[in-house]
């Protein structure tokens, strides 16, 4: 994808296809206002609603490079999980934030010979206004967290819901997050709710004032 007419094709695609606005967000690493933006722009609405979301900057990470070839994604799973570890060896799983979390922390949790849990934020069933904060889960086909320590990986951080959300999940079933980690770091954030937040890359985006 190379510009916003890119994004906002892909956007239709995926509205037609039936995601949600929120799958959408996670689809194209975006936020979920600017996925309801482009929603609007591909019907050709352009509301005060949508041209007010249009007006707050989002930045789009396209890491398919990575995503669409198994070796590169190891190697770039393999420097996720050197950040990990230094929070220790004690650690005995790996939650990946589903969907594009998922691979990167079954890569991950190979490489720190960890067990692998996964989580579905709340998100993916959004489409307008508030979030159910309770609408999110832990899948039952990988390992439960159980009271354990655990890391917690994702691709993007844009706001910080979507962790902030998994690290309440995680305590609401006993467990506690050693360390998130993710490869972009849209907002720079250095910890979330008393966790520590490592990046292979943290975006700064600077606004120039004439």
């Amino acid at each position: 994808m190379k510009n916003v007419d890119d994004l906002i094709d892909s956007a239709a695609e995926l509205a037609e296809r039936g995601l949600s606005k929120g799958e959408i967000a996670d689809e194209l690493n975006v936020s979920r206002e600017t996925a309801s933006w482009l929603v609007e722009r591909a019907g050709g609405n352009d509301t005060a609603e949508t041209a007010a979301s249009a007006s707050t900057a989002d930045i789009h990470v396209d890491w398919s490079a990575l995503g669409r070839d198994s070796t590169r994604l190891r190697y770039a799973a393999s420097a996720m999980a050197d950040l990990l570890a230094k929070e220790g060896e004690e650690v005995d799983l790996t939650v990946g934030i589903e969907k594009a979390g998922a691979p990167l922390a079954t890569a991950v949790a190979g490489q720190l010979d960890t067990d692998l849990g996964t989580y579905a934020p709340a998100k993916h069933q959004w489409e307008e206004g508030d979030i159910d904060e309770h609408g999110g889960g832990f899948s039952r086909n990988f390992a439960g967290i159980r009271d354990r320590d655990c890391y917690v990986v994702d691709d993007i951080i844009t706001s910080g819901t979507t962790m902030r959300e998994s690290i309440d999940a995680i305590r609401d079933q006993g467990g506690e997050p050693v360390a998130c980690v993710v490869l972009v770091d849209k907002r720079g954030f250095d910890e979330i709710d008393g966790v520590p937040v490592y990046s292979l890359v943290d975006v700064v985006r600077v606004d120039r004032q004439e």
